[in-house]
């Protein structure tokens, strides 16, 4: 009951993923980041399958060899729908054939977007075509948009209650890390919590580099 954005800026290389579901705290279960590339996991989700592709990233793999090995280490992979986004922006997915219909997947630029239980099998691709338009845009704007462009397709069947938006860039910690875990309206709470967020990145991350020349609170 899921579906999602996964995203490499190229300008900058950092990485992202914004996503959203009926269920409860979706953010918290299947979406992974860091400077080094994402896991998307999701539909009847392994959330193990997020920490163990970011540890293949980390020491080098790829993409198609990082999925190889994490649908090897999953119980009953055709239950399972899986992205990945290795630090070139090359790109790998799987949706198996038990996934939730419809379910259906799409790929762009390094990006792409994956759904299970949609109202339409065109959503992931509304999704890459609503990330690509925003080109230009910082990448956690770009991620938003996409996410709204799938709701507007249709989204899920049922009604989206969790949504998360992360992106990880240079730090072991991730740059942006917002979650609604449960709201009537959690894309549009997302947007809300993310245009308060954006404007003071900088200022956070600053604060982190070199706290003495950081502005002040």
């Amino acid at each position: 009951m899921t579906y999602s954005i996964a995203a490499r800026c190229d300008k900058t290389g950092a990485f992202g993923i914004a996503i959203t579901s009926s269920s409860i705290c979706v953010a918290s279960r299947c979406a992974w980041v860091s400077p080094l590339g994402s896991v998307s996991t999701q539909n009847i989700t392994d959330p193990a399958l997020g920490p163990a592709g970011l540890n293949l990233l980390r020491q080098g793999l790829g993409a198609g060899a990082v999925l190889r090995l994490l649908l090897d280490g999953t119980p009953q992979p055709d239950y399972r729908q899986i992205g990945v986004i290795d630090r070139y922006g090359q790109v790998a997915m799987h949706s198996g054939k038990e996934a939730l219909p419809v379910a259906a997947v799409a790929e762009g630029p390094s990006c792409m977007a994956l759904g299970n239980l949609l109202a339409s099998p065109d959503v992931p691709a509304r999704m890459v075509a609503g990330f690509v338009s925003a080109a230009g845009e910082p990448l956690g704007e770009r991620l938003m948009r996409a996410l709204e462009a799938g709701l507007e397709a249709g989204g899920e069947i049922s009604d989206e209650h969790a949504a998360g938006l992360h992106v990880a860039d240079t730090f072991d910690w991730p740059v942006v890390d917002l979650r609604v875990d449960w709201h009537d309206d959690p894309i549009g709470e997302l947007r809300r919590v993310w245009d308060l967020y954006a404007p003071q990145r900088a200022a956070y991350e600053s604060r982190a580099r070199a706290p003495g020349t950081a502005p002040s609170f």
